[in-house]
């Protein structure tokens, strides 16, 4: 199955929750913000939420300035 990355395709043999996916992709889930299906997706539902083939990810990571 085929998702969405950044406008990136990344290919996944199964369907992963989207803290799943983090770990996949080698992102630390608490240094990034995630739009799924164009809406920001509460980090509360990261572990229940299933992405699926066609889906699209928007991921930012969090920075921090002064």
């Amino acid at each position: 199955m085929v998702i969405y990355v950044n406008g990136n395709p990344h290919s996944l043999e199964r369907s992963l929750s989207i803290l799943e996916l983090c770990q996949v992709l080698g992102i630390h889930p608490r240094l990034v913000a995630i739009e799924y299906n164009g809406e920001i997706l509460h980090r509360q539902f990261w572990q229940a939420t299933q992405v699926n083939s066609g889906d699209r990810l928007e991921i930012v990571t969090i920075v921090g300035g002064g």
